[in-house]
């Protein structure tokens, strides 16, 4: 499934019509699938309530007069609230008069009082006022509007609102929102779900997002590069399990990571590694830290490595590190390991030194990736495939720009950052976006603030590390694990809510996702 753009909507939209499937069929899907999504979303009925739908003066509010006549045939008593005046010649108008709706123009009730009395009493909204096309302040009416639909939620929290598309005011492609912009308890996007719903602050606005086909061909989308990832997507990307495997069937990830002071996080990226399938996973870490780690990694071997001081590795530890990586199918490096100088000159030296014979994916998390973003032109030495996984502070630090940058342009930037070190980026925080130095991306569909704790991340690097192993490439490795960490958390929350949860909490359940993803 495509994540698009307002021109790349624009487009599908133009194709559509090329292959007989013009502006106003795509009009009547659309208004009948909102209309389908809110009766679905009240228990599957519409009788006796009372819908009032918000119709903007472009397509967007056609598509709001077609959910009107559907909603009103569905049994709801609908009320059509035009934002600008229309008349007969527009047939879903005519259509809409004829199915016995009501309308009503706040040209002809310019204090709202009208308004005001049908939000008293409605059961549900629609906001089909404004559409992908409106980026520009919201001002007059219109705003005064959305400003009552934004009272009238807030003395009744029961009022079920609905966003047509997105929520008036929801900036398509960067996901900024006017003041006015309302808070919805579902949005409707049809065809494909736009950029901005992903992006914040118009995610907070969105509610449930329930993606409608309104029959736009899927192969008219097939060359737009964003995808959403999808139990599909992530159910291709699954690396097989035959029956008559053995270990050696499933790879090998070695991990470097641990410090004296961050030895969970050592445990918790290992952990993951066996967690999503990999068949020999080793730990490679202080000396000091062994016997803590090995009576939890109980599945796990070890490479100790010498130490620049009590827990913390240095240079030293190389030659040992790289004299145990041939045949391994991925390293995994920098979960815990400080940034204390020993361990940066041990990053520096593992990474960018290592022997050309050695040849596996590496990724590379976390401390790692604070020490790269202090090496100039470090991409340049790094001769193997690469996934690096930051959070937006260490891509903020990566790219040498503030996290506010980072977060107000998260899939511009992934991108910039895997074209300009020719790696896999994944860019953490909520709707985690995967980047390819070719110019494709993905974009996870959950937003989870229980995943916001310490050692989440080591869990997702540990997890795309194993999917390496087991023979993925490093974007689908990305996608597949960002997927499942997420639906991971998913499934926590719904045990434990979103506050209290930790990140041992997630190693569980990888492969009860894994089997929840297969279908099995």
């Amino acid at each position: 499934m495509k994540v698009l753009t307002a021109e790349q909507m624009r487009l599908a939209e133009e194709r559509a019509g090329e292959l007989g499937r013009p502006p106003s069929v795509l009009m009547e899907n659309a208004g009948l699938a909102v209309a389908e999504e809110v009766r679905h979303s009240l228990d599957g009925s519409l009788e006796n309530l009372r819908a009032l739908v918000l119709v903007g003066p472009g397509n967007n509010g056609g598509d709001g007069l077609v959910c009107a006549r559907h909603l009103k045939g569905g049994g709801a008593q609908t009320v059509a609230c035009l934002l600008k005046r229309r008349d007969r010649s527009d047939s879903n108008y005519a259509q809409a008069l004829d199915a016995g709706v009501e309308a009503l123009t706040l040209e002809d009730d310019p204090n709202l009082d009208t308004l005001d009395t049908l939000l008293a009493t409605a059961d549900l909204v629609v906001d089909a006022i404004l559409g992908t096309g409106r980026a520009r302040p919201l001002e007059g009416l219109l705003k005064a509007a959305l400003e009552r639909l934004a009272q009238a939620k807030a003395a009744r929290p029961s009022l079920m609102l609905f966003a047509l598309d997105l929520p008036s005011g929801l900036d398509c492609d960067t996901g900024a929102v006017d003041a006015a912009t309302p808070a919805v308890d579902v949005t409707v996007t049809l065809g494909c779900p736009k950029l901005g719903l992903y992006q914040f602050p118009g995610a907070e606005k969105v509610g449930r997002l329930a993606i409608v086909d309104i029959g736009i061909p899927q192969q008219e989308l097939a060359d737009f590069p964003v995808e959403l990832i999808t139990p599909e997507l992530a159910r291709g990307l699954l690396p097989r399990r035959p029956l008559g495997a053995n270990k050696g069937t499933f790879g090998k990830a070695l991990v470097a990571a641990g410090s004296i002071n961050f030895v969970g996080a050592a445990y918790l990226a290992a952990a993951a590694a066996t967690r999503v399938g990999a068949g020999l996973v080793t730990l490679s870490t202080g000396e000091h830290l062994l016997t803590m780690l090995a009576s939890k990694l109980t599945e796990v071997t070890f490479v100790p490595l010498p130490e620049s001081e009590p827990g913390v590795l240095g240079p030293e530890a190389v030659r040992r590190l790289h004299a145990n990586l041939d045949g391994y199918d991925c390293f995994l490096i920098g979960p815990g390991l400080s940034q204390r100088r020993p361990a940066q000159e041990f990053v520096i030296a593992a990474l960018l030194a290592m022997p050309i014979h050695l040849t596996p994916t590496v990724v590379i998390d976390a401390d790692a990736l604070n020490t790269l973003a202090s090496t100039e032109n470090w991409w340049e030495d790094l001769e193997r495939e690469a996934i690096l996984t930051p959070h937006p502070g260490e891509m903020a630090r990566l790219l040498k720009c503030s996290v506010e940058e980072v977060q107000s342009r998260r899939l511009a930037v992934a991108l910039e950052g895997a074209a300009r070190w020719r790696a896999v980026v994944v860019l953490k925080g909520a709707y985690t976006v995967v980047a390819s130095p070719e110019g494709r991306a993905a974009i996870c569909p959950f937003a989870n603030p229980g995943l916001a704790s310490a050692g989440t991340g080591d869990v997702l690097s540990g997890a795309i590390a194993g999917l390496v192993a087991q023979g993925l490439r490093p974007f689908d490795a990305a996608t597949c694990g960002v997927y499942l960490h997420g639906l991971a958390g998913e499934r926590v929350r719904s045990r434990l809510g979103d506050a209290g949860m930790v990140a041992s909490d997630l190693l569980p359940e990888l492969p009860l996702t894994i089997r929840e993803v297969k279908g099995t």
